[in-house]
């Protein structure tokens, strides 16, 4: 629903002809990153979902700047990240003052953008060497959008955005489904989030995630999230006991999920390690449908493996960086 609402939007405003003069303003800014103003809508659309975001960059005429912006569409922070971002800056806020919230809220906007620019700035400037496609187009006269013209194009890309990436999603979906249900476990929810499949490639990665402070629990959230970064916040409920449609804003299921503790009786998520749990969720991958609609678009698992690895190593750097200076304000060990 949320991203046939964004193509309805995005429909009014190319409609109204404010698109247009949008990626002209914006033109002299993106090439300073080896993009030019064509990349704004794809960019912007990402900010919904990376999904349309990529598929929207047929626009782009240019091949080296459309795979560009294709391998940075995802560090723009998506619909999906808003239950994390609530989840964690929830635990990070408690204490704190009223405004603390709303500028991690933005800060977290900001660093996604700020990485996938630089991002292509790096890109163009290695593997993707080229300078940017001058910029050309026609300005429409300003004019009030037609609503029927806005559902009639919306119903179309919602049927190409079911048919091209939907399949794929369901597939993924299964598999994902399969790993966090079985092998069946008796016992509560908890025991069975463990004993699957997906709890035992958490607890064996474990040592991996270690050195950005998480315990074998929250590494099984990150790893169940990967179906899509939503998966995080019902996967930490279950661990902790509030259940699997537990609502984070709830502020009685925060401080459980708060105040969940490792195997030592220690916080799970203490204040290194809820921001940089953060900040990975904001850099990181973590969406297998979007790598599927990489593959799809770009005709290759090439771009698509470059793309997980690289935002891989961003977000765990960054979140490594996050969790050493944190914890060392903080003096926690």
């Amino acid at each position: 629903p949320q991203i046939c609402l964004l193509f309805f939007l995005v429909s009014l405003l190319e409609d109204s002809g404010y698109l247009a003069r949008a990626a002209f303003a914006v033109d002299r800014v993106m090439r300073r990153f080896g993009l030019s103003g064509l990349s704004f809508v794809p960019l912007l659309s990402s900010h919904a979902c990376a999904l349309p975001g990529i598929m929207s960059t047929r626009l782009i005429r240019d091949d080296r700047e459309r795979l560009a912006t294709i391998l940075v569409a995802p560090f723009m922070s998506c619909s999906a990240r808003l239950p994390v971002y609530v989840l964690l800056i929830g635990i990070l806020s408690i204490g704190k003052p009223a405004w603390f919230a709303g500028v991690a809220f933005a800060g977290c906007y900001a660093l996604g953008a700020a990485a996938g620019l630089f991002s292509a700035l790096l890109a163009r400037r290695t593997i993707l060497r080229g300078p940017a496609r001058a910029l050309v187009l026609e300005l429409p006269p300003y004019r009030r959008p037609s609503i029927r013209n806005a559902a009639l194009v919306t119903w179309d890309r919602a049927n190409v955005f079911i048919r091209n990436a939907g399949t794929t999603i369901l597939a993924i979906s299964i598999v994902m489904w399969w790993l966090s249900a079985f092998p069946r476990v008796n016992g509560d929810a908890h025991a069975q989030q463990a004993g699957s499949f997906a709890g035992q490639i958490g607890d064996a990665l474990q040592p991996v995630f270690a050195p950005l402070g998480f315990d074998s629990q929250l590494t099984v959230g990150v790893m169940t999230s990967f179906m899509a970064r939503e998966v995080f916040v019902s996967t930490m409920g279950v661990l902790a006991g509030a259940g699997s449609g537990a609502d984070v804003s709830d502020q009685g299921v925060l401080e459980q999920v708060a105040t969940m503790a490792r195997t030592d009786g220690t916080p799970v998520f203490n204040t290194a390690t809820s921001a940089a749990a953060l900040v990975f969720f904001v850099l990181a991958m973590q969406c297998l449908p979007t790598l599927a609609v990489t593959r799809r678009e770009t005709g290759s698992w090439k771009w698509p493996a470059l793309q997980l690895g690289w935002m891989t190593i961003v977000a765990y750097g960054a979140a490594f960086i996050t969790y050493t200076v944190v914890r060392m304000a903080t003096g926690v060990h």
